[in-house]
């Protein structure tokens, strides 16, 4: 199969097809992505360094997350800056933007890079196999889905934290309990609830439960949560586990719009353990995922697969920890 065959399947030139295929130039991210559909269907293979810097060879991890400049993204930079200082890499920060002209996989190509941390986003098929047909290894931290396409994964004990909060606030007095659950329902969403409601089971059968799916803020999380603590009777006490910390927020916003105190009225975990969960008064009760020691897991197994190494077959797991403060 020749490189003219796959211009003219594409409507393109040669040099154009050339280009495309080797991720140089300016080109259009449509046009690109269509050569190299008609390369994947006509079964051209083309020396993925052809034209450009080998794999590697800049001596570069890039880290691709969906959005910078918050909490959890700080966390990430950090864990995978100090990773890759240590291997001898430099860390190239990409953000990718949900829109069809976005070409980051082609850019990261024409880099060089030795490897790409993609952080809680869900590549395409296509953004995928622009790396892949590179040669670059990727390395998924958090994966949005149960589906990692084969591709070796970091993630936490996202279970395990979902039953330990539901025992601590089971032993905390709680006599009413609810789940603050986001939307889209996430794989690591689904595995908090699921180990929160196994606990609940054994430490409280039969007890009360109310389960609040809303948007992953604090804002929705305050809405659904104000109707909840409205209809809390005298006496009771209401143990709240909040998917993240952000949504703990907004039960904390929704207990002062209704004059309920935490944690003599309502208990409050969070999941998490960002910076702001110990600014919030009282200070926020959180099971601690492992964020910055997950992109360095993230950033070192790709440093180990540039050295030669396989890059492991099974999700790599770090595990939570309860955190207690004043919301419990």
């Amino acid at each position: 199969m020749t490189l003219a065959a796959v211009a003219a399947a594409a409507g393109v030139s040669v040099a154009t097809a050339s280009r495309a295929l080797s991720g140089r130039g300016d080109l259009a991210p449509a046009t690109r992505r269509r050569v190299l559909a008609a390369a994947r269907s006509l079964g051209y293979a083309r020396d993925p360094a052809a034209g450009g810097r080998p794999p590697g060879s800049a001596r570069l991890v890039d880290l691709v997350l969906g959005w910078y400049h918050n909490a959890y993204s700080d966390e990430v930079t950090a864990g995978a800056r100090s990773a890759a200082a240590e291997a001898g890499y430099d860390l190239v920060l990409t953000e990718e933007r949900d829109a069809p002209d976005d070409d980051w996989p082609m850019r990261i190509r024409r880099r060089g890079s030795a490897g790409v941390v993609l952080g809680l986003i869900s590549p395409t098929a296509s953004q995928l196999t622009a790396l892949t047909d590179a040669a670059i290894p990727v390395v998924l931290m958090d994966p949005q889905s149960e589906n990692s396409r084969g591709l070796a994964s970091v993630r936490t004990t996202d279970r395990d934290g979902g039953f330990a909060a539901a025992l601590h606030l089971a032993e905390r007095g709680a006599t009413r309990f609810a789940i603050v659950l986001g939307s889209p329902p996430y794989r690591y969403g689904r595995a908090r609830n699921a180990g929160f409601r196994e606990a609940l089971r054994l430490a409280r059968p039969g007890a009360d439960l109310v389960a609040l799916q809303v948007s992953w803020n604090a804002a929705a999380a305050r809405e659904a949560a104000v109707p909840l603590l409205r209809g809390l009777r005298a006496g009771e006490r209401l143990g709240v586990f909040a998917c993240t910390d952000e949504m703990a927020a907004g039960v904390y916003a929704a207990a002062a719009a209704t004059g309920h105190r935490i944690p003599d009225d309502v208990l409050v975990v969070g999941f998490d353990d960002l910076r702001g969960a110990r600014w919030l008064t009282p200070p926020l009760t959180t099971v601690r995922q492992p964020i910055r020691e997950m992109a360095a897991a993230a950033v070192a197994a790709l440093a180990d697969a540039a050295a030669g190494a396989a890059l492991p077959a099974s999700p790599i797991l770090l595990p939570t920890r309860l955190i207690e403060r004043g919301s419990t």
